[in-house]
């Protein structure tokens, strides 16, 4: 009777193990990936689905952040993150009810609803950039990027039709002016199951072809400093004159840090151009860097009545898209070195 009940717990044992380790790869980071092309603020085809399906929030599972080797968090809010778009809370207002398809391929609807510092949900925005919300959607490897402008319904609630394109996290950030105050980034993690590819984000990248059009991005990032970066469309060699106004200006420009994808604003150069008006093929931008690294950038350009974003990778002036990380872990170190040795002395 003792081989069996030996056997047993030997069986028993191995399971505990097994489950461990299946729980510590789920946990594994994606690899930070390269700019994908966006789609445009047209819903593809398909994407016409029924009522919102739930998503994960907050502390995500299976998929993580990929940026620290662990799993994504949410930044608590109050923190300082709240000033990179990386809190879900700012200043009294609250991203909540964030809902969408669960995994590749199924059509559904993602939605959000905004609430205030009263607990109820916002109804009154003030527009900017022609828009009173601007939904930005990317995975946190950097990869499918969207920029796209839900619709709010009398109750406060944000949604359009969706349908992801690819698994992973994905970090949504909702960004707004409200009725009163300035302008807010919010953000949070929505998990989308299937198979999953990770991309990898060689740099810097600075040429970008979309669509037969090809785009070149001047300029450089200096941490803590305000630069131009200035776009120049062309295409087959000449030079494009007729690109169209979007969102208040020729060009729309997203930059996400490399790493945690902190939120940049940035601000397009030139007055607000009239409907009619046509420019090109240069665009300028002012951009300011909060710390040395790498940065993700895409570039929305409106052209014969569509939209198309092209994506590029840059280092702020004099460092390499690793230093950044490599800093970190030299810090980590370093104050893991003082701890032992303030830990010794108390011993001693």
């Amino acid at each position: 009777m003792r081989a069996p009940v030996r056997l047993g717990a030997y069986g028993a044992l191995l399971a505990v193990v097994l489950a461990a380790s299946l729980s510590l790869g789920s946990s594994l980071a994606p690899v930070l990936g390269p700019p994908q092309p966006a789609a445009s603020d047209q819903a593809g085809p398909g994407q016409t689905g029924a009522g919102p399906e739930s998503a994960g929030e907050g502390e995500p599972a299976g998929h993580g952040d990929g940026h620290t080797g662990g799993p994504a968090t949410e930044p608590a809010a109050g923190d300082d993150h709240a000033a990179d778009g990386l809190a879900r809370a700012a200043d009294g207002y609250r991203l909540d009810a964030v809902s969408a398809p669960d995994v590749v391929g199924r059509e559904g609807v993602l939605g959000l609803t905004v609430r205030g510092p009263d607990g109820r949900p916002v109804t009154g925005y003030r527009v900017s950039h022609e828009k009173e919300l601007h939904l930005v959607v990317v995975r946190t490897d950097g990869a499918f990027f969207r920029h796209v402008h839900p619709v709010r319904d009398a109750e406060g609630r944000w949604s359009l039709p969706w349908r992801w394109e690819a698994a992973g996290s994905y970090r949504l950030y909702a960004d707004f002016v409200p009725g009163e105050g300035g302008g807010l980034t919010l953000s949070t993690l929505v998990q989308v199951g299937g198979s999953y590819d990770p991309r990898v984000a060689d740099g810097p990248v600075r040429t970008a072809e979309v669509d037969g059009y090809q785009v070149r991005l001047d300029g450089t990032l200096s941490p803590g400093t305000a630069s131009t970066l200035t776009a120049t469309v062309t295409r087959d060699g000449s030079p494009v004159t007729r690109l169209e106004p979007y969102l208040g200006a020729f060009g729309h420009l997203v930059a996400l840090r490399d790493g945690d994808l902190a939120y940049l604003h940035v601000h397009p150069h030139g007055d607000v151009p009239a409907p009619g008006d046509r420019s090109g093929p240069e665009i300028a931008f002012e951009a300011t860097a909060p710390t040395p690294g790498r940065y993700l950038l895409y570039l929305d350009l409106k052209i014969d009545g569509r939209v198309r974003t092209a994506a590029f990778v840059l280092d702020t002036d004099g460092s390499t898209g690793s230093e950044q990380g490599e800093q970190q872990e030299q810090d980590e170190q370093t104050g893991h070195d003082e701890e032992e040795g303030a830990d010794h002395g108390h011993d001693g």
